[in-house]
């Protein structure tokens, strides 16, 4: 089975489709440039392809130009065959007025030819089917409506002036030109040779009929050559510019995927974005800097848009008017404070960045303006200034416990010897603050990072009891009517995702802190744990199922902690007490955390027993994991 041939801008290059006159290249290259700022043009992404445009325009424009290249190429070459047609009408007029004996079908062939010629280029309907695979068949419709047309017709107008009166061969130049750059090397060289064998019969005839055989047949073979070296250029230069047209096409899918990658970590960007040119006019903005422009009632439209002309945004364009005026601006940026007219107070950290650098003979059009809250800088200050502390605190903390270990063994051995009153308090108290110390340690240790031991499945009811009852005691709470502790606990088991003794740690501490705020009295502090209810409101779409939790609750009675005090119950260091580590929260927060628990806190309003109320909510493991969190605990 042959190969069938194809032209240099058809489908014969692996990864080319068909090119057709239809527009289908254009109006896909036109959409691609379209969803560049965002993969589908659906109303959450037109913000993205509005932003994006402007970078685009000049590609829109090369594509909107005319499509591709053979497109390009076939149109101008049905526009040559509509002038040269209105050409030859044209010359026979002129011969017949200058007197010159013109026969009448002579004339009828060159009214025929220009018609079908301007027809043909002006009505797109006979454009159809026309691609560089039908012109690359020479049983094709499209080659005989245009190439094998005018080689026929051509013939017969040179054949009918056999005598060299107009010289007819030179029309051959354009089918044999187009041929070549149209139609594969092998067909463009095959029309060549047609021409050249017609100019040969025609030049023979002549001879026949008395002309002079040298200068005939000369003539003849040198337009003959002079055909077949047309076509090899013009096939040269169609396969170069196909080859560009190929790297251009993948250069541009590889622009319009870079770009589309780029717009993605730029929309996703928790820093706001702006380009923004001399005129205070705003060619692109993420999602981010249009939060940061919103005054919290109205959104701020998708760029386009204009800085100048709102009163709060005045701070920005003062500061992008000095940015191009100095061409500078520092490195670290700038704070500039917007002003809205609800009252609200916003200030930024601005950076600039100018698209290209000043120089001499040229000046700075797009600077691009990074914008950051100062709030959140502040906060990332200050979580890097806690990780830090952190990380000394845990060294500072190893280093004291060997040391603190020997006073306390000290302290001891000495007790033991002396019989003073005085002495024996002193003992007492050094002791007191040696445990005070190892506490400290322990809560520090506690959180700093390291090695977290594997949640296992363990039965919250029983965990929960038995360490109630254990702090009791060692409270010296005594049972009875007048007890602080009042425990709720379900009589099944509630397994739960969670290591013993970090649960235990969290329990403690938040009974240690209720017992320390709470009212005295009975009941006091309250102790309870329950499954949560599973039942949810019906939506018209069905959700995924939740899992199950659980529900500890450590309430104490007594006043509602005050607000200020309230912004910071769970910031380490943080405490109301002068002998306070402010750890506590801090870490049931932490260890809640690790194990996918949460910790929150509210006011109970109650008319018999108001006070605050910590929850945590533990995940439950059912039943039919069990056996397996059993057979493999790091599952869970």
């Amino acid at each position: 089975m042959t190969e069938t041939p194809q032209s240099w801008f058809g489908p014969g290059v692996a990864g080319d489709a068909p090119d057709t006159l239809d527009g289908i290249d254009a109006v896909e290259a036109v959409d691609a440039l379209d969803s560049i700022g965002g993969f589908d043009q659906s109303p959450a992404d037109a913000s993205i392809a509005a932003s994006s445009e402007f970078f685009f325009q000049p590609a829109r424009r090369l594509v909107n130009a005319g499509g591709n290249a053979f497109t390009r190429l076939y149109r101008a070459f049905l526009a040559a065959r509509a002038a040269l047609g209105l050409a030859l009408v044209a010359t026979q007029l002129i011969a017949g007025l200058l007197g010159s004996a013109v026969p009448l079908w002579t004339n009828v062939l060159c009214v025929l030819y220009a018609t079908q010629a301007v027809a043909l280029w002006l009505l797109p309907r006979l454009q159809r089917g026309a691609s560089a695979k039908t012109l690359a068949r020479i049983s094709s419709p499209q080659w005989w409506a245009s190439i094998g047309l005018d080689l026929a017709l051509f013939g017969l107008l040179h054949a009918s002036d056999r005598s060299g009166g107009v010289n007819y061969g030179a029309l051959f130049v354009l089918p044999v030109l187009m041929a070549g750059v149209l139609a594969p090397r092998l067909l463009g060289l095959a029309t060549a040779a047609i021409a050249a064998l017609v100019m040969l019969g025609v030049a023979g005839w002549a001879v026949l009929d008395g002309a002079d055989v040298a200068l005939r047949l000369t003539q003849a073979g040198l337009v003959g050559s002079g055909f077949f070296v047309i076509s090899l250029l013009a096939s040269e230069m169609a396969s170069r510019l196909a080859r560009e047209e190929r790297t251009a096409r993948g250069s541009m899918e590889f622009a319009r995927q870079q770009a589309q990658l780029n717009r993605l970590v730029i929309d996703e960007m928790q820093e706001g974005v702006l380009v923004v040119d001399r005129r205070g006019h705003v060619r692109a903005a993420n999602p981010a800097a249009r939060d940061l422009l919103a005054d919290g009632q109205a959104a701020v439209r998708t760029a386009p848009f204009q800085l100048r002309g709102v009163q709060a945004w005045q701070p920005l364009v003062r500061a992008v008017e000095q940015a191009f005026a100095s061409a500078a601006w520092p490195e670290a940026g700038r704070d500039v404070g917007l002003s809205f007219g609800n009252g609200t107070l916003r200030s930024l950290r601005l950076r600039m960045r100018f698209t290209r650098r000043r120089e001499s003979e040229a000046s700075e059009d797009l600077c691009v303006l990074f914008i950051e809250d100062n709030r959140k800088v502040l906060a990332r200050s200050q979580q890097e200034k806690l990780a830090a502390m952190g990380r000394v605190s845990a060294g500072i903390a190893h280093e004291i416990r060997n040391p603190l270990a020997a006073i306390d063994q000290a302290n001891a051995l000495l007790a033991e010897d002396v019989q003073d009153p005085r002495a024996q308090q002193l003992t007492r108290m050094v002791a007191s603050n040696v445990t005070r110390l190892k506490r400290i340690i322990d809560d520090v240790l506690e959180v700093a990072p390291g090695a977290v031991p594997a949640p296992v499945p363990l039965d919250a009811s029983l965990l929960v009891s038995e360490a109630c009852l254990e702090w009791a005691r060692t409270n010296q709470l005594a049972p009875g009517p007048s007890d602080p502790l009042s425990c709720a606990l379900p009589l099944q088991a509630l397994v739960v995702s969670f290591d013993p003794e970090h649960l235990r740690r969290v329990l403690v501490n938040l009974l240690d802190n209720a017992l320390r705020h709470a009212t005295p009295g009975p009941a006091s502090v309250q102790v309870s744990l329950a499954p949560e209810s599973d039942a949810s409101t019906p939506t018209m779409q069905p959700m995924p199922p939740m899992p199950p939790m659980a529900r500890l609750t450590i309430f104490s009675a007594g006043p509602a902690i005050p607000p200020e005090v309230e912004r910071h119950l769970f910031e380490p260091f943080f405490s109301t007490r002068s002998r306070g580590s402010g750890l506590g929260l801090y870490i049931c927060r932490e260890l809640c955390e690790r194990y996918g628990a949460q910790i929150s806190y509210r006011r109970r309003q109650d008319s018999v027993l108001p006070g605050n109320e910590f929850s945590i909510r533990l995940r439950l493991i059912e039943s039919a994991a069990i056996g397996a969190a059993v057979r493999n605990p790091s599952l869970f």
